[in-house]
Parts: C-alpha cells; structure tokens; sequence
C-alpha cells in the first residue's frame, strides 16, 4: 500500500506545486524569459541637444549590464528615440514606444515641457513613465499619477534653497532672474519666491525666454540695467552658457546662481568659457569626476573605465555622462527587485520600495528612498561654487 501511495502522494505535490511555479512568472508586454524592453526619448536635436548624451549614457550602461549577463537573466532591449525637445514629436514617441515596440516602461524621457506632454497618456495607459529626467515638482504625485516618478532633486527645493542662501549671505540684494517660460522655469521661479518670502521684492527684474530664441542676449541686457547684484540663471545648457558669457562680456558681476540641470562643465562652461564661469554657484548630489577630491575614488575609477570601453566618445567632463550612468543603475536595481514579476504593476510597485539605495556615484549622504506615498527618490543637494577648473563644495547636504 505505501508503494502505491507514494508516486500518489508525488504527484498530488507536483500537481500543488504547479501553480505556484507558474504563478512565479509574470509578463507585461515588453517582458520575456530573455528579454526587457525599456522605451527612453531624449533630445538628440533641437535646442536641448545637449542633454542627447544622457541617453547615450544610458544605452551605453545598458549594453555593459547585458554584457555582464543582464538583469537576472534577461537582457535589456534599449530603444531610444528622438524628440527635438518638441512636445507633440514626443507624443508620437511615446506612442509609438508604447504601441508598436510595447515597451515595459518608459525610462528617463527629458524635459519637463515633453514629460507633461505625455503625462496624462501614459497613465491612462499604465505604461510606467519612470525617473524622468525633469525635477518638476509635479512628478511626485502618486494619487493622481500613480505611473510617473522623478528621481533628481526638485527644482522648487533647489530654489529654495539658493533664496535661503541669499538671504544669509547679502540680506539687502537685489536680484534679477532669468527663466525659460514653460513648466520648468516656473517651477524654478515658484520654489525661489516661496524660498525669500517675505523678502520676494528683492526681485527687482525677472524675464523669460523662449525655447525657439535664438539667444537671450537681450534679456541679458535688461537684467544687468536692473542694476541687480545677485542673478538667479535658469535655462538650459545652450541658454545657459549664452548668459554666463554675455554677462562676463558686458561687465556685469553680480553673484551668480546657476541651476543644477546647467552644471555641467563640459556643454555650458566650456563653451562659456571657464575663465568667465569662475565664482558660479550651484547644486550637486552625484560626485564630480572633474573635481580632483575624487580622483582617487572608486566610483569615479569604475565610470572612467566603463566610459572609455562603452562610450569612448563621451566627454569625461560633462556632467551629464556621469548623471546618465547613476540613474541607469536605479533602472536596474528596480528591474532586480521585480525579479520575474515583470508587469508594469510590479515595475512601478518595486521603484516605490526602494530603501536607503546609494548607486554607485552618489555623495556621501545622499541616499535613494521611496514609498507609495513619496515618487521624489533624491532629496538632498550641497551647495558648490566654480573656480575655473573645478566644482568645489562648501556646504553640507542640505534638504531632507
């Protein structure tokens, strides 16, 4: 009778063990037992050029993690297409990602104007439009948005945050801003009059410019007859390195605060001129691989090498490059954590669970937190102020 029972007793574990191995398995469109499908669009033309690097980045580090064996098994498929900054081109994209090329997920699409334009379809789709590469501040609202995540700081934090530093340092300022006139610029100009206060009259001369302008020279040229001497510069890389030399080229000296998303030494100082950038201050959370306190360090060393083997044509001193690598590990680390639960559902589910993760390039201090209730991984920065070779530091990391 035992022998009987025996494969009886096999098979009744067998046939109990089947839907759970089957239920270990779960596939979205864009997932397979080989392959992850992962859509991105970034400006490779148009006038935020500059930023395309950034998706190069990204597909280079795709590449070395399929190299590496992919994330548990699988490969990443990077499609990575081309929206020229242009709202309604990047509609066509994430359509044509979303429903012909049936991506898993959108991973990093730039611009705050085009992430807005794609806002609402994506989470009617239910498609993940995830660490988008725009610190708007609207990109944490899981209630209403439950399919969209930022991942840098936020721009109404980081203007925060110059407001505060001003009011210690020249209490009797008079500032003069510069904003680019969309979502982005105003959500810099929101956070740094929430930051003054009571003190927002010391904005005695604010202008904006078009992303289709040609230059701002002339709204330079308002701003420095304010008679200001403190300038808050909020544009993007082409823009940004305009206004670094016209004001340098025109006399004008005022303490100048430049926004994070323009930081880079590499597409706005140089061709600024760094002679004309010294005495920028800005806001940092990765490390600076141009700043020589990190020659030496380890992350900096691994990102030198991966550049020079997976994109050897990628400036070493664009911080862009650098920004490109460390937000393509949380990608992974939450394609990781999804294991082979690979639904859109279970996508958006693992990047609001991420605890304390510090990827590779982070400064000290800076950690990656997450829930359902919280889309804003990083929230804190230091303040740092450029030399004419180099970023340095000189605060502690400020925010929450």
């Amino acid at each position: 009778m035992k022998h009987v029972l025996a494969p009886i007793a096999a098979l009744l574990a067998l046939a109990l063990a089947s839907p759970l191995a089957l239920a270990q398995k779960k596939y979205d469109p864009g997932a397979t037992d080989k392959e992850i499908k992962v859509g991105n669009i970034n400006p490779y033309s148009g006038p935020a050029s500059a930023y395309g690097t950034i998706g190069k980045t990204i597909g280079a580090y795709l590449k070395k993690v399929n190299d590496d064996g992919g994330v548990n098994g699988r490969k990443i498929n990077y499609i990575s297409l081309d929206d020229g900054y242009s709202p309604p081109k990047t509609v066509e994209m994430a359509r044509k990602l979303v429903e012909q090329d049936e991506v898993l997920l959108l991973f990093q699409p730039l611009g705050t104007p085009p992430n807005s334009a794609i806002h609402k379809y994506m989470n009617s789709k239910k498609v993940p439009q995830l660490f988008v590469a725009t610190g708007a501040t609207k990109w944490n609202d899981p209630k209403n948005f439950p399919w969209t995540m930022g991942w840098q700081p936020n721009y109404q934090d980081e203007a925060t945050i110059y407001a505060q530093h001003i009011l210690k340092t020249k209490p009797n300022a008079k500032i003069a801003v510069l904003y680019q006139n969309d979502d982005y610029g105003k959500d810099y100009l929101k956070g740094f009059k929430d930051g003054l206060g009571a003190k927002v009259s010391m904005i005695v001369k604010e202008v904006s410019y078009e992303v289709a302008d040609p230059t701002v020279d002339s709204q330079m040229v308002q701003l420095q007859s304010s008679g200001a001497d403190v300038f808050f510069n909020i544009t993007t890389p082409k823009f940004a390195a305009q206004a670094i030399r016209k004001a340098f080229d025109s006399g004008w000296k005022p303490v100048h605060y430049l926004n994070n998303v323009s930081a880079s030494i590499g597409s706005v100082l140089t061709p600024a001129g760094l002679d004309k950038s010294v005495g920028l201050i800005s806001t940092q959370y990765l490390k600076d691989p141009t700043d020589k306190a990190w020659e030496k360090d380890k992350d900096v060393i691994d990102w030198t090498a991966f550049m020079k083997k997976y994109y050897p044509g990628g400036d070493l001193t664009d911080a862009s490059n650098f920004y490109g690598w460390v937000v393509g590990q949380t990608l992974v680390q939450v394609l990781k954590q999804a294991g082979d639960n690979l639904t859109r559902e279970n996508v958006m589910k693992q990047a609001a669970s991420l605890k304390d993760f510090s990827p590779a390039g982070m400064l000290p201090g800076i950690k990656i937190n997450t829930s359902a209730t919280d889309f804003a991984p990083i929230q804190s920065v230091r303040l740092i102020q450029f030399d004419g070779k180099q970023w340095n530091g000189f605060s502690e990391v400020m925010g929450q």
